[in-house]
């Protein structure tokens, strides 16, 4: 079974970000129509929802693949930012149990100081301003 589905995949598209993208905004689109219960707008939002899926499944199981990696590339060049600023929200989520990240009262750069070395004066690399802070 498991070669028969990849004979069939071969020389498919498969899935990238923009697809998995769809799917999970096509299944988060079907839930709200769901919780808004039987109106006109719950049935819009369902048959969006499932077009959003079904479009998902098409790129998946696509045979013109330079298409669907051009039509990749532009979706991840147009959400650069958006995704670059989770990233960076996740490491400074990380490193929070070991430093504390203060932000410079002139430039607003982020500076990175180890957590327990009680009151520090602060350089800021950047600007060269100094400040007090808790560690």
């Amino acid at each position: 079974m498991k070669e028969r589905f990849i004979r069939f995949m071969q020389g498919r598209y498969g899935s990238d970000q923009l697809s998995k993208f769809l799917a999970v905004t096509g299944l988060a689109v079907v839930v709200v129509s769901v919780l808004l219960g039987n109106n006109p707008a719950a049935l819009v939002f369902y048959l969006i929802g499932w077009i959003l899926i079904i479009a998902s499944y098409a790129r998946i199981f696509s045979r013109n693949v330079t298409k669907r990696y051009a039509e990749n590339q532009t979706f991840l060049t147009k959400t650069y930012k958006i995704r670059s600023f989770f990233q960076k929200q996740g490491n400074i989520w990380k490193q929070r149990k070991i430093y504390h990240i203060y932000t410079c009262p002139s430039c607003r750069q982020k500076i990175r100081i180890p957590k327990g070395k009680g009151k520090i004066e602060v350089r800021c690399p950047k600007c060269g301003t100094t400040f007090i802070k808790k560690s």
